[in-house]
């Protein structure tokens, strides 16, 4: 077995990956594709990798939501519909995870790493969709009938992680009737509920390294700054199509190590 790295080789790898991370999610998503690897790279189990980067990602998601917080006015029966259903399938998720074992886990990673860049590819092509959806006139159907979507793919969530947003975009147009903005606020606030839920469970896991959750929530923060600063100079569709190709390549590696 090869010696660890020295801690300040981790930390310096680690927020380095955050601020990208948090950089992307503010412009693009799928800042996880870049930031778990960084810490499997230098050393960590793989789950306590997906762990500790679902830790420190989580003030990305509350800045998010509270960015967005004027697209929920109206949306308090939502809210309080699938706020639960994102909170217990974050909290699934995460039981799950701390039941499957490293071996396996780390078995699962490249498809989960190759699931979550199909979903950011795709991206923009759901998001068209559920803009020309949005713009259909009809009746409502029951908001009822988005607590179990959510529930599903909040699971997913508290598992990885990775994509989550986008898979949670998809099921709420699928099954409610509202426009892109509002949608996409609604949105945030799941996902925030499912990251939280499972990020608080997490803590009692054993499975957080603290030093490094810590170092990368400061390192998300501040890319999550630098990416809004950015916003109007950087194509998200080119950074995106860069992240895609990141989570293919990384996806391929995992499997040739396996």
């Amino acid at each position: 077995m090869t010696d660890p790295l020295p801690f300040v080789i981790q930390a310096t790898v680690a927020g380095l990956a955050a601020i990208a991370a948090g950089l992307i999610n503010a412009l693009a998503g799928g800042g996880s594709l870049i930031s778990f690897p960084a810490l499997t790279a230098i050393g960590l189990p793989a789950v306590m990798a997906n762990i500790t980067n679902t830790v420190a990602l989580a003030p990305g998601y509350l800045g998010a939501t509270v960015a967005q917080r004027q697209d929920l006015e109206g949306q308090r029966r939502r809210l309080w519909l699938l706020l639960p259903a994102g909170a217990a399938g974050g909290l699934l998720g995460g039981l799950l995870l701390l039941q499957t074992g490293e071996r396996l886990f780390t078995q699962l990673v490249p498809f989960l790493i190759l699931f979550a860049s199909g979903l950011l590819a795709v991206q923009e092509p759901v998001r068209r969709w559920v803009q020309r959806r949005s713009e259909r006139r009809g009746r409502p159907p029951s908001e009822l009938w988005a607590v179990p979507p959510v529930f599903l793919a909040a699971i997913y969530g508290g598992f990885f992680g990775g994509g989550l947003s986008v898979i949670v975009l998809a099921v709420l147009a699928l099954t409610l009737e509202d426009s892109l903005t509002r949608l996409n606020g609604l949105k945030q606030a799941v996902a925030f509920a499912t990251n939280l839920t499972a990020a608080a469970f997490f803590l009692f896991s054993g499975q957080v390294a603290w030093a490094l959750a810590a170092v990368m929530a400061i390192g998300a923060i501040l890319g999550g700054a630098l990416g809004g600063r950015l916003a109007s100079r950087i194509q998200p569709a080119t950074l995106r199509t860069v992240v895609v190709v990141v989570g293919v390549v990384v996806a391929l590696i995992y499997v040739l190590r396996t």
